[in-house]
């Protein structure tokens, strides 16, 4: 189904040699001539992981998936950053002002900067970017939440943008950060392409661009290939290249790891992860969770416009049936035999990166765990048992046989699945699991194909994006497209509230108003929050320098990381003078692996849709 949070798979660890496969080697570079090897200084490359989400397109306009908001992040600006703090900070935007009315921000943009093709980049391409995700639906499929309370956006200057909001809105300076906000797009490449823009792959490289990075190659579920950007602006990467390599499991990428063909891996599963603790070559971390893992419910899928579609199960629409899911789900079993204790158990929508938006339910409105109440409360709703001892609906006469989709290369998903299969059934609900491709099941959400999904997402330090989902407005339109909904909720009230706290400056007042929408969300049982996984990185000890953003806790938890922003910009090789090792691409020329490192520092506030939905073993 859909992407969207960090999600970890739970497959035993591989500890077999992973050979180096034809993506591997297709992924290397090409050695440097004898001749000017001895004199020229050997480039070095990092080489990492990448998201286990896959990248869905590279149309940052349409994407949804972690895979792509990682190279997004590399390869265009925003208007601000995140320092260490999750706070914005310069970028393209130098500085910023308010008008006493917080209708008015105005941006001063850096003078001087160039696309990759040398074309100048102004406030003319802010504005641009940002009018088209404001005035077309599907420029405003992925972030027109982001944009919602803008009024106009326009630019007076090259060096000058002016956003005007409808209401004051606390946010501004958080709606086009790296990763979880919107990139700014060249506008002299992109205004001929916004007629078919749901048709536009952006396929062409080296893709014209401004960030740390230029993206040089990429082949789908292979790699994706980027040179550094000598003269960017927040200080030169240290590497010269970077490979972000996809890999079929979390398994084979540790084994690469291990055997030095990769230097980082964001996201391992809980059981990897404590076999690695005792390689002494290797740097283990755990990171607060800024995402979370759970099931979603179809249970009315419907366009904009009230227009009925999908195969969902029509008893799911009652919400008797989704609580009593609810209760027959033993949370902190999940916790502790899925992702073996390595999390929290889950509860509010937002997740604990980001304690300012934290919400739990009061004494005595929190779901249990408790069979006999889930078979009470259906046994009173009237879905009495049939044969086998699945009930029916009352309404339908159609028996409680649900579909539940789960990624097929994802063990964290096969290991929850077990569980609720053999709860579910005690309770007179019969489900049939079905393993689907990532970019399967996200068509099935779109389409409204199913019943039960798990998902997960994955959010930064301004919840905007995230809680925007679930409003009324991320409804597709009825041709399909321009949807931006996980579970087809769609709720006034919920809807009123979003509005108030895009609005709401006092930091107090506006969590009290998020924690009143994560009430409503848990009230209705459409998404049922399973746990909140940390995030568990590891990195070669001998090919990364650096430190960690930020300091651990009590228990060892760092703060959440921007990796694949200020993290892939500061990493530096270990030693001035990197060991190459020379590889064979299958049926072809001698290509050569450089050794590189990744750093682990990164600013609170990174990720995620992350926003965004994770894939098979980092996100959904």
């Amino acid at each position: 189904m859909g992407t969207g949070n960090s999600r970890r798979g739970l497959a035993a660890l591989a500890v077999c040699a992973l050979s180096l496969s034809p993506v591997a080697g297709a992924a290397a570079f090409a050695a440097p001539a004898a001749a000017s090897a001895a004199s020229a200084p050997q480039e070095t490359t990092l080489r990492v992981k990448m998201s286990g989400s896959g990248v869905d397109t590279l149309n940052p306009f349409l994407a949804f998936f972690d895979g792509a908001y990682d190279i997004f992040a590399g390869i265009y600006p925003t208007l601000n950053s995140l320092d260490e703090y999750g706070k914005p900070g310069p970028y393209l935007a130098e500085s910023w002002t308010q008008s006493e009315d917080k209708l008015t921000w105005t941006f001063t943009l850096r003078d001087g900067l160039k696309w990759s093709d040398g074309t100048p980049i102004t406030a003319d391409d802010a504005a641009w970017t940002l009018n088209l995700i404001m005035t077309d639906a599907v420029a405003g499929t992925a972030n027109g939440s982001l944009v919602s309370n803008f009024e106009s956006v326009s630019a007076p200057d090259p060096t000058t943008l002016v956003v005007t909001t409808k209401e004051p809105q606390a946010n501004v300076t958080y709606v086009s950060i790296p990763r979880s906000g919107i990139p700014i797009v060249p506008k002299h490449i992109w205004e001929s392409r916004a007629k078919d823009l749901k048709d536009v792959k952006n396929d062409t490289f080296p893709i014209v661009g401004y960030g740390p990075w230029t993206l040089t190659d990429y082949k789908p579920e292979q790699y994706a290939k980027f040179d550094a950007n000598k003269d960017f602006i927040l200080g030169k990467p240290g590497f010269d290249h970077m490979i972000q390599q996809s890999f079929k499991s979390v398994d084979a990428a540790v084994a690469a790891l291990r055997s030095g063909q990769l230097d980082y891996i964001n996201g391992v599963n809980a059981t990897q992860f404590t076999a690695l603790q005792a390689d002494k070559s290797l740097l283990t971390v755990q990171e607060v969770g800024n995402g979370w893992t759970g099931l979603e419910i179809n249970h009315n899928a419907r366009t904009r416009t009230g227009k009925k579609i999908g195969t969902g199960h029509p008893a799911l629409g009652d919400p008797v049936l989704r609580h009593a899911i609810a209760l027959a789900t033993d949370r902190k079993t999940l916790v502790d035999k899925v992702i073996n204790g390595l999390g929290v158990v889950g509860s509010g929508y937002l997740p604990p990166a980001w304690p300012q938006w934290s919400w739990k339910p009061a004494a005595g409105e929190e779901t249990p765990f408790d069979l006999a109440q889930a078979n009470k409360v259906l046994d009173d709703a009237g879905y009495t048992k049939g044969a086998g001892g699945v009930r029916v609906d009352p309404k339908s006469g159609k028996p409680l046989e649900l579909r539940l989709g789960i990624h097929s290369d994802d063990a964290i998903d096969a290991g929850i699945s077990n569980y609720l299969k053999g709860w579910l059934e005690t309770v007179g609900i019969k489900l049939e699991i079905q393993t689907l491709s990532m970019s399967a099941l996200n068509s099935d959400l779109a389409k409204g194909d199913w019943d039960l999904l798990m998902d997960g997402w994955t959010t930064g330090p301004d919840p905007t994006f995230l809680l925007g989902i679930q409003t009324c407005a991320a409804l597709p339109k009825d041709d399909g497209t321009a949807g931006n909904t996980d579970s087809f909720f769609c709720d006034k009230a919920y809807d009123e509230l979003f509005t108030k706290q895009l609005t709401t400056f006092d930091q107090d007042e506006r969590a009290k108003l998020v924690g009143e929408m994560q009430s409503i969300l848990y009230k209705a049982d459409v998404n049922q929050m399973h746990f909140y996984a940390n995030t568990l990185d590891v990195a070669r000890t001998d090919t990364v320098t650096g430190l960690i953003t930020g300091k651990p806790d009590a228990q060892g938890m760092y703060p959440a990381q921007s990796y694949s922003f200020w993290g892939y910009l500061k990493a530096t090789p270990a030693t001035a003078k990197t060991a190459a090792t020379s590889a064979k691409e299958e049926g072809g020329g001698s290509l050569v692996w450089i050794g590189g490192a990744v750093l682990l520092l990164a600013l609170v506030g990174g990720v995620i849709v992350l926003k965004r939905r994770s894939g098979a073993d980092d996100r959904e």
